[in-house]
């Protein structure tokens, strides 16, 4: 039997919606963990998620909004589980199709939710701005990266503990980049990954601009094509890397922020007693 842990990595989230959906993602997927990974939030805001009286909920808040990537990474790393799998605040993957995705582990070392497959269900509206910019990223990843999705930035995936221990050393990318650096390094260190159509919901209120998002996305994946072809013994990209200031490892990085966030009482403030 295996056991699961789900991050949900969140900044500013409508508390309300948040507690419903960590209520439905027990219910449907009867979690070992669920741990919620709060980005700056404000003090009446922190107080209230850590008010949700939910088992097996753990809250970690940072003092600063560290992205998605360095926020999941956090999580992934707290967990001890065989199966990981993160999904965002908003509820936007209903917990049922999140556990369609975690399933497809039984045959796959990365199982990526995806919104823009053929046999996917979108519910509600999206502004054509978003859907082009969206469509149009995907399009530039199929043709830059070994895996060949529909889409990359779908925020419910699910990986295996020992696929993780493989990657987590691979990932550099902070923000909403990290989810195409993981599945591109996935892909690179030949693990399996698999594409699962869901059922998602669009929701309002998102605080993610469309254009400046895809701007870095873009400049990420050309990133992740590159560190890829590199771990194919590219001597193109190496060459490349030998000019380049060698980056820290997100996970290197978060074990220096846990340190920060162990020396604090809790609220963003040194605890000096």
């Amino acid at each position: 039997m295996t056991s699961l842990g789900v991050v949900v990595p969140g900044f500013r989230p409508d508390v309300e919606r948040l507690e419903a959906y960590v209520g439905d993602l027990v219910d449907a997927l009867e979690p070992a963990a669920v741990r919620v990974e709060l980005d700056d939030p404000a003090p009446d805001t922190e107080a209230l998620v850590r008010d949700i009286d939910v088992a097996p909920l753990s809250v970690n808040v940072a003092p600063v909004r560290r992205g998605k990537g360095a926020a999941v990474t956090a999580g992934f790393e707290a967990l001890d589980t065989d199966r990981l799998a993160f999904t965002d605040a908003d509820g936007s993957t209903p917990a049922a199709e999140l556990g369609r995705v975690v399933d497809a582990l039984d045959g796959a070392d990365l199982a990526v939710g995806s919104r823009r497959h053929p046999d996917a269900t979108v519910v509600g509206h999206r502004t054509w701005g978003r859907r082009f910019l969206g469509d149009g990223f995907a399009w530039l990843a199929r043709r830059l990266l070994a895996a060949d999705l529909h889409d990359y930035q779908c925020g419910a995936k699910a990986i295996t503990a020992d696929a993780w221990a493989t990657v987590r050393g691979y990932l550099y990318e902070p923000g909403f980049g990290w989810d195409v650096e993981l599945v591109a390094m996935a892909a690179a260190l030949d693990r399996r990954v698999v594409e699962v159509p869901i059922e998602w919901e669009d929701q309002p209120g998102s605080t993610v601009d469309p254009l400046g998002t895809v701007i870095d996305l873009g400049a990420a994946l050309f990133t992740a094509r590159h560190r890829a072809k590199r771990l194919g013994d590219s001597r193109l990209h190496d060459a490349i890397a030998d000019r380049r200031r060698e980056d820290t490892a997100l996970v290197d990085r978060t074990t220096e922020t846990a340190i920060v966030d162990r020396a604090t009482d809790g609220r963003g403030d040194i605890d000096r007693r």
